[in-house]
């Protein structure tokens, strides 16, 4: 009985242990969740202000035959997916891996068709295990910078410009609340032209000629894109660990409560047994 006890008494300790750390990561994350919505806030401007450029050539009299607003014929489809690089965040890169591979069974029959540019280790780790055909990869990236996923999405958009692939897909969890997080394929390239905002026009003077400032933007609009999914992602990512901890935590709190309402029944019983034995001592030596 006292080794029952004993062993109770270690499994409450290393929960209570346990459910420290967890708590501690739960806080961890909802800063870090905070940090990242306030940095998609900040990179809207940029944002807002390239489209509104882009919109104003493209949307023009003449409009643009630019190659990156031109539709072709699909041989080959390249997907960015976006994980993260660590563990412990719940459903968020098997929500995001599952509904990747569900969306190439459905468009591909062979991996000649496709091609993965891959963000973070998690997502990483599961393609090239599994000899899925891997282009490109970016680790290790713990606070999003621009200049963390230029080089990766540079070249996947020079590989659509040199027409080694046909179209460009953005995978990632679109970031709706720190319990909801919803995974996400959205088209980059080939561009759609986007709208003005509020129907406003604004007159530019372009030197040398609206085409080649278009020429030189819409590679930008394209990066942009990805770093402001890079951006809410991240915010995902900590949403989702902050939840998955924050249920670990309670968690953790149930299994104490079980554990010492069995340690208090199994101290009591122990004690009414050495009162039993007492008592029965003292009876037989009357």
């Amino acid at each position: 009985m006292a080794k029952g006890i004993r062993e109770i008494r270690r499994r409450i300790k290393s929960v209570k242990n346990t459910r420290q750390i967890t708590k501690a990561m739960k806080m961890v994350a909802a800063a870090k969740l905070r940090r990242n919505q306030e940095k998609a806030e900040a990179a809207r401007p940029y944002a807002d202000k390239i489209q509104e450029v882009i919109a104003s050539i493209a949307g023009g009299t003449t409009g643009s035959k630019h190659p990156m607003l031109q539709s072709r014929p699909v041989k080959k489809t390249g997907y960015i997916v976006i994980t993260s690089d660590r563990g412990l965040a719940g459903g968020y890169n098997g929500n995001m891996i599952r509904t990747v591979i569900q969306t190439i069974n459905e468009k591909h029959k062979s991996k000649d068709e496709y091609g993965i540019f891959v963000i973070g280790r998690k997502g990483r780790d599961f393609f090239t295990k599994r000899n899925y055909p891997v282009i490109d990869e970016a680790t290790g990236i713990e606070n999003p910078a621009f200049a963390d996923i230029k080089k990766i999405a540079s070249a996947a958009v020079q590989l659509f410009a040199d027409e080694q692939i046909d179209e460009l897909y953005l995978c990632y969890n679109k970031f709706q609340s720190a319990i909801s997080q919803v995974p996400t394929i959205k088209r980059v390239l080939p561009l759609e032209a986007p709208e003005s905002s509020n129907g406003r026009t604004t007159n530019y003077e372009y030197e040398p000629n609206a085409e080649e400032v278009l020429a030189d933007l819409l590679p930008k609009y394209a990066e942009t894109l990805v770093y402001s999914a890079m951006l809410e992602a991240k915010a995902s990512e900590e949403g989702s660990r902050m939840t998955a901890m924050g249920n670990a935590t309670d968690n953790a709190t149930d299994m104490i409560g079980r554990y010492t309402l069995i340690y208090n029944r199994a101290r009591q019983a122990a004690i009414t047994q050495e009162i039993s034995e007492i008592v029965s001592g003292a009876n037989a030596q009357a």
